[in-house]
């Protein structure tokens, strides 16, 4: 773990340094603000550590605002950096072909300077869209028939929120708005798929008490995510039932209609804290004959999964948030967002998450409560 995030630091760093060469390459300043900007783009590299120290320490309204700046620059600096990019390219490109026809194509080539802005207002704008995006919660529906609902059961509504990050960025406002959308689902299931609170967890008063007020027919049902382990497991479990949640952690309910079994994240097993059950071990005594729904933070399937169980929600990719991050997920997950036909009639359903990590922002990804609806059909 202690290598993931020292990789990453890395990677942000190297971005700051790639701006700021871009920056001093354009404007030309002086030492006195270049040693200035350093010193802001080192402190915006260890943000996240500094924001964790301060809410470890009780400092909120400090850690809040540093969160606020530190998580749009990222969005900021990492959009500045993939425009750049592309610009580079468009000029190599051009380059390229001049040496190839033996034409002096130079005159074509953008300026460094004019690349510098144009980066800049292209990530400004894409910040300020994408923020108000992440505000527009977008119902998915999902319909399934299924001969596996009891005789009297036509029709099954779950709801599926997942990665909403509540914390430091995420709250009343932004919950809010997530819970008007399941409250006008009307599920007879709520779900939760992982990623329910951050890492900064100490200050969620008010928040439990919104999701109490969600009081489905069957019950709600959660299981852990990456960021329950980051927050501290068992104050994010502790906060997780206070809000009316049965967590699943290698389990399985009988709610009378359906199946519900649940695995934790393993990110317990990574960092020595528990060892998930097995899933197979977990699905394989169940009849057949019954439907089975298994929630699953991360959209990674079992070999033998789709001969135990019917459907499966996920989250976790939050279909890489900020576009072109997109293409990153994917490569993690491949299965990286939407409804996937499994062998043997499963079905798997990643959501792109209910609310935002790190930046406050989303672009091309916007966040949604997912509507399932099961449907009765006759054998």
């Amino acid at each position: 773990m202690s290598i993931f995030f020292l990789t990453i630091f890395v990677v942000y760093g190297g971005m700051h340094a790639y701006a700021f060469f871009r920056a001093r390459s354009a404007i030309a300043f002086g030492p006195g603000t270049g040693a200035a900007l350093a010193v802001f783009m080192v402190i915006m590299t260890l943000a996240p550590f500094f924001i964790r120290l301060l809410e470890r320490h009780d400092y909120e309204l400090s850690a809040r605002a540093l969160s606020y700046i530190a998580y749009l620059w990222m969005a900021a600096l990492f959009l500045f950096f993939c425009s750049s990019i592309v610009l580079d390219l468009v000029s190599l490109v051009v380059r390229i072909a001049g040496w190839v026809t033996h034409t002096e194509l130079a005159g074509r080539l953008i300026p460094a300077k004019t690349v510098f802005f144009i980066s800049i207002c292209l990530s400004l704008i894409i910040c300020v869209y994408g923020y108000f995006e992440a505000l527009n919660i977008r119902t998915e529906r999902l319909k399934i028939e299924t001969t596996k609902l009891p005789a009297g059961t036509d029709r099954l509504t779950i709801v599926q929120i997942s990665d909403v990050h509540l914390g430091l960025i995420v709250r009343c406002d932004r919950l809010v708005g997530i819970l008007d959308v399941v409250k006008a689902a009307k599920p007879d299931i709520f779900i939760s798929t992982g990623d329910l609170v951050d890492a900064q967890i100490n200050h969620l008063s008010g928040l439990r008490e919104l999701l109490q007020e969600i009081k489905p027919r069957y019950g709600k049902f959660a299981v852990t995510g990456n960021h329950e382990y980051y927050a501290g497991l068992e104050q994010a479990i502790a906060f997780t039932k206070e809000a009316g949640f049965t967590i699943l952690r290698g389990e399985v309910v009988n709610i009378g209609v359906i199946n519900i079994a649940g695995v934790d994240d393993p990110t317990g097993e990574q960092m020595h804290i528990d060892k998930p059950e097995s899933e197979t071990a977990l699905l394989s005594g169940l009849p057949k004959d019954q439907f089975t729904l298994l929630l699953k933070h991360r959209p990674i399937v079992n070999p033998n999964g789709p001969k135990l169980f019917d459907l499966q929600l996920s989250g976790h990719t939050h279909k890489g948030q900020i576009f072109p991050f997109t293409y990153i997920s994917a490569i993690a997950y491949p299965l990286n967002t939407g409804r996937f036909d499994l062998s043997n009639g499963a079905i798997l359903h990643v959501s792109r998450g209910s609310g935002t990590w790190g930046p406050p922002i989303r672009f091309l990804s916007p966040p949604e409560v997912t509507v399932i609806e099961l449907v009765r059909k006759a054998p």
